[in-house]
């Protein structure tokens, strides 16, 4: 079903960038300990996250305890938050990327299309 809660969506893309280089099925079976290490993915809360904060996600054995991810998710909540006081709504954004409805694939899915190319780009 496709998500249209900026929070959501944007709790999914930090997952994403933890699942990097991983199985899916290792970042679902964390699921539940992210939410609670990154306080339900608020971007609010999580832009506030300092040292002290690393340093703690980085002994969490529940999670993914990369520095590099972690400290890219806190980035990525301040970026959210400054988009929201920019009065740029995340959900829209996200959407705007997709023409603002699901792409429903019909034949063989390809590894790589133009827009594949143009997502990683636009979100940097």
């Amino acid at each position: 079903m496709p998500e249209y809660d900026s929070r959501a969506l944007w709790e999914t893309l930090m997952l994403e960038g933890f699942q990097a280089g991983l199985a899916w099925i290792v970042i679902l079976r964390k699921r539940d300990a992210f939410r609670k290490a990154f306080k339900n993915f608020d971007p609010a809360k999580v832009a506030r996250f300092g040292e002290a904060d690393i340093a703690r996600l980085l002994e969490d054995p529940g999670i993914v305890r990369s520095r590099a991810k972690i400290e890219a998710t806190i980035q990525g909540a301040r970026i959210f938050q400054a988009m929201q006081a920019a009065g740029e709504d995340f959900s829209t954004f996200v959407w705007s990327l997709l023409g603002g409805k699901p792409i429903q694939n019909t034949g063989p899915i390809q590894a790589k299309t133009q827009l594949s190319e143009e997502i990683p780009k636009t979100l940097k």
